[in-house]
């Protein structure tokens, strides 16, 4: 299907379902000579890298003990309940992300990049020290509700990517970028398992009453610690990258010419461009296709990362692995470090190889296999469960901890979709004035699945370990079937999307 009313200075080929996942070597031969890459924004791109590893570190931190958390509120006696509460703590982040995502773009493309994420990131800082220091479920909801709203502002982070890179240097720019959530994913849940309940783990520092009473606040802390260092770095370091916006400041002073020549490869032209309505954007074949898949990558993932810490707390009896806060941490960590290898050694390869629509695809394919696995880690546990000291024997460990680097492997590696989305939103936004928009459709579809994902699957999951639905397993049908459903969204992609030749 053509795309041409789809705008871009560069050469395009329009790829159907029946296009290679390789490049086409007749369209490099058309093309001998390559234009040289952009030189990137160094300066401007590790800014950029600085305040969004802020994000991960606050969001991740309090998975490896949120259930523990809930737990220690006294909510219910039910253990298998627990992952209802939990569920509903991320779902009102979630929910409150999503009210806000797509008007932090459009202010965004009014008073600039820079003003937003720093607002973003300040608030963030506050409403992690909220979440350490409440005392009831109430407080919970209160503080992630507030921290949703202000992390809606993940379409601008997205949206200055976008602008500081160009088809030539954006298989270097994104993979270094997408390698950031990663990074944070380990440190985060690094610091949640580690530093709870430090009072316990840490007495001769922390044995006194504050820390006994607030057993969740210090790894909290930690985490708004390092956002407050994001926001006196962002206002350091970050440029404003707005059309609009760059042209003032481009009036009114000279910006060095090896730091800027990507951010202001575009022309001055388009800070004249009037970005499109959210009703010409979603008319768009493309970006009514990235915006649906987006929303089943949002909910795969989302519903994986909240079931695996569910199913890892959970008894072995129950469906689960019994792993301690700090087991949890490790693993994942353990999936943080697989994703940032896969982004260090392979991801810029594939970029350069491989047809992005098409990458996005063999991803989104991935997630079956990922739900499908997960029981199995139950049943390697269950079978080398030691009956009297309810500890697995050592080659059952070894065992256990190879699957689950081998099922998150799977995990991470379907998840490059959201920087594949990235790429893919990027290169068929009608236009750069449009580009804040374009982001904050797809990431508003994302968020909205993310809004109900983990109050859904977390509730599946409690179902079907009480009732014993197919020995417990219930959920996992569900979602596999909900996963397959994805991949054949995602395919339309490849019949809308075009192809930047470099």
């Amino acid at each position: 299907m053509a795309s041409a009313n789809i705008s871009n200075d560069t050469t395009v080929n329009v790829y159907d379902e029946t296009s290679p996942l390789l490049r086409d070597h007749n369209v490099e031969a058309q093309n001998p000579e390559k234009p040289k890459p952009t030189p990137i924004p160094t300066g401007q791109l590790a800014a950029l890298c600085t305040v969004r590893l802020v994000d991960p570190i606050a969001f991740t931190q309090l998975f490896p003990y949120v259930n523990e958390f809930m737990n220690d509120l006294h909510l219910t006696d039910d253990p298998s309940r627990i992952g209802f509460y939990s569920g509903l703590v991320e779902s009102t982040f979630a929910i409150s992300q999503l009210c806000s995502i797509y008007q932090w773009a459009r202010l965004s493309d009014v008073i600039g990049r820079r003003p937003v994420i720093l607002i973003g990131i300040l608030g963030l800082a506050a409403t992690t020290l909220m979440f350490g220091l409440s005392k009831s479920l109430a407080a919970v909801l209160f503080a992630r509700c507030i921290g949703g709203l202000f992390s809606g502002n993940i379409a601008v982070i997205h949206s200055v990517l976008g602008e500081i890179t160009d088809s030539t240097n954006q298989a270097v720019a994104f993979p270094i970028y997408g390698l950031i959530w990663p990074l944070g994913s380990i440190i985060g849940p690094l610091i949640g398992g580690s530093f709870s309940h430090p009072a316990s783990k840490y007495p001769e520092a922390f044995d006194y009453e504050f820390w006994r009473d607030y057993p969740y606040f210090l790894p909290c802390l930690i985490a708004a610690i390092v956002a407050i260092i994001g926001v006196i770095l962002g206002y350091a370091f970050l440029e404003e990258t707005l059309p609009s916006k760059r042209k003032q400041n481009n009036e009114k002073s000279a910006v060095s010419a090896s730091d800027s020549a990507a951010t202001l490869s575009s022309s001055p032209s388009l800070a004249l461009e009037k970005p499109m309505g959210v009703k010409e954007l979603l008319s768009l074949p493309i970006m009514s296709a990235l915006a649906t898949s987006g929303f089943a990558l949002s909910f795969l993932a989302t519903s994986f990362d909240v079931v695996f810490v569910l199913f890892c707390y959970s008894p072995v009896e129950a469906g689960g692995l019994a792993f301690s806060a700090s087991e949890i941490g490790y693993s994942l960590a353990t999936a943080g470090a697989i994703a940032a290898a896969i982004q260090v050694f392979i991801m810029s390869y594939l970029l350069r190889t491989f047809d992005c629509a098409k990458m996005y695809n063999f991803c989104m394919g991935l997630w079956p296999y990922t739900y499908v696995a997960l029981p199995f880690l139950n049943a390697i546990a269950r079978r080398g469960l030691d009956e009297t000291t309810g500890v697995p024997d050592t080659y059952t460990t070894a065992m256990l901890w190879t699957g689950i680097a081998l099922v998150l492997g799977l995990s991470r590696t379907a998840a490059l979709g959201y920087s594949l989305s990235m790429i893919l939103t990027k290169e068929n936004s009608p236009n750069p004035a449009s580009l804040g928009q374009s982001n904050g459709i797809v990431q508003f579809a994302m968020c909205s699945s993310r809004s109900f994902a983990p109050f859904l699957v977390s509730s599946l999951f409690a179902l079907s370990i009480d009732n014993d639905l197919l020995g417990g397993n219930l959920w996992v049908v569900l979602m596999v079937i909900v996963a397959y459903l994805g991949t054949t969204v995602s395919r339309k992609i490849s019949l809308y999307s075009k192809k930047t030749v470099p």
